[in-house]
């Protein structure tokens, strides 16, 4: 048996990021398997090589058609079977919502799903999202048994997952259908795998850049790592990052016992 760490990062613009360091710190954290989000990014600006010095070399992204928009990706140390970019609905791969990697028996998906705060539309697109999303994964599930499905959910589950419940009830991200979507998820056969080991409150992975949010710690848990069921028992830690800054995000990491 090994241990396999994960590390799922909204980056907020892979670029923007690499300039305040995000390298040097992936160079120390040595995770097997990196999934980013949001990289803003067209795949020939992205310098690949920077990964590939740090011990990454199967490199995997999935962009949107819209410059600086969105995108998603898996950066690894082990060759993955097969990639699926994409998650075969045109309206969200144009956007870069999905990609996952297959090695052996175990799906790792890199996950952005969309923010609703923008405008009734956007928010109209993420209910679409969400309920697309939720019957490709019971379908993907009939082929693969093991799932890993990390990234921004765009989506505070419980109160204990926003610093303000009372204040934010109306807010896109903490609506009453998002968040019977994310219990409905977990009902499905899933597991919050970070949640599962640390009941405690005032842990976050996402903080508005206004008002001083992150040093007040005034924040949102929108980012997961959900896993199968049948790999609970080979959850050995999870925990939020809270300390690395190269995003307005900050990651989460995974260790699992895998064959």
């Amino acid at each position: 048996m090994k241990n396999y760490k994960i590390i799922s990062y909204n980056v907020n613009g892979i670029r923007s990021a690499i300039n305040k360091g995000l390298i040097a710190w992936l160079a120390v954290a040595q995770p097997d398997i990196f999934c980013v989000q949001e990289l803003k990014a067209e795949a020939n600006t992205v310098d690949l090589a920077l990964f590939e010095q740090a011990g990454y070399n199967y490199n995997y992204i999935h962009t949107a058609i819209k410059k600086g928009y969105s995108g998603v990706g898996i950066f690894s140390k082990i060759q993955a079977d097969h990639i699926q970019i994409g998650c075969g609905i045109e309206r969200y791969d144009n956007e870069g919502r999905v990609i996952r990697a297959d090695y052996g028996d175990l799906s790792i998906m890199s996950c952005y799903f969309p923010s609703g705060s923008s405008s009734d539309e956007r928010q109209q697109v993420k209910f679409d999202f969400l309920r697309d999303f939720f019957e490709l994964i019971q379908q993907l599930r009939k082929q693969r048994k093991k799932i890993i499905i990390v990234g921004d959910y765009n989506i505070c589950h419980e109160e204990i997952d926003i610093h303000d419940p009372k204040a934010n009830k109306d807010s896109s991200g903490f609506l009453p259908e998002e968040r019977k979507w994310m219990s409905d998820f977990f009902a499905s056969g899933f597991i919050d795998t970070f949640r599962t080991l640390h009941p405690d409150p005032n842990k976050y992975t996402w903080w508005s850049f206004r008002a001083g949010a992150r040093p007040r710690n005034k924040g949102w848990r929108i980012d997961y790592q959900s896993v199968t069921e049948n790999l609970k028992d080979k959850i050995v830690s999870a925990d939020i990052l809270m300390n690395v800054v190269h995003s307005d995000h900050c990651p989460t990491e995974l260790v699992l016992k895998v064959h």
